[in-house]
């Protein structure tokens, strides 16, 4: 029991650190003044692929555990997904700030030239609920069955993620690409998964 404890205490860690690794590196760089020529669209593009990078990560939970036996990765999961919602507020932070100058009516204009800022406002809008449930009260206020479901939203954000960032790319698709392919498997994985459950049912409801 103690072992257990102890490793559980290292994952938290070594999650909690190389979470907010990226940050402290960016931090680091735009005080000496090494982000490029262009900071704001460095840091609008490495939060982007950030939140893309967390949310895969927390899909890819279920399927290592399942397929791999490593349950511990269960109690990071919504550590992961903080971590998505995190850079996924810098990423938007970033462009009110810089891009729009916090001139917000303006928002609305640029929504209507550039569509796909549309896609990354309402996937980062459904990742606020999440956020807000991912605390042990709101789990025991909501019920584990209507959180799990709540929580299925993480795919369409992840969705949503996918489809903005690759509209933002035009020319070399090669990470749009990457991240929906890993999508895609994951997507997959939950059908064939599904459809096992739905199979192992049938008989027990006969």
């Amino acid at each position: 029991m103690m072992k257990l404890s102890a490793d559980s205490q290292f994952h938290r860690q070594l999650f909690l650190f190389n979470g907010l690794l990226p940050a402290l590196l960016i931090l680091i760089d735009a005080a000496r003044g090494r982000l490029g020529v262009n900071p704001t669209e460095f840091v609008t593009r490495t939060t982007g692929v950030l939140t893309l990078v967390f949310l895969i990560l927390t899909l890819m939970v279920t399927p290592l555990r399942k397929l791999c036996g490593w349950n511990w990765l269960l109690k990071q999961r919504r550590l992961l997904g903080l971590y998505a919602f995190f850079y996924g507020l810098g990423h938007l932070l970033t462009y009110l700030a810089y891009d729009r100058d916090w001139q917000l009516q303006t928002v609305a204009g640029d929504v209507y030239k550039r569509p796909f800022i549309a896609i990354g406002m309402f996937s980062f809008l459904l990742m606020v609920p999440l956020a807000v449930t991912s605390t042990n009260a709101m789990i025991k206020k909501l019920g584990g069955q209507r959180w799990a479901q709540l929580h299925r939203l993480t795919y369409y954000i992840a969705i949503g993620g996918v489809l903005h960032y690759w509209a933002i790319v035009k020319s070399d698709v090669t990470w749009p690409r990457f991240f929906a392919v890993l999508l895609a498997l994951l997507l997959g994985y939950r059908a064939v998964a599904g459809m096992k459950k739905a199979r192992s049912m049938t008989p027990r409801a006969s």
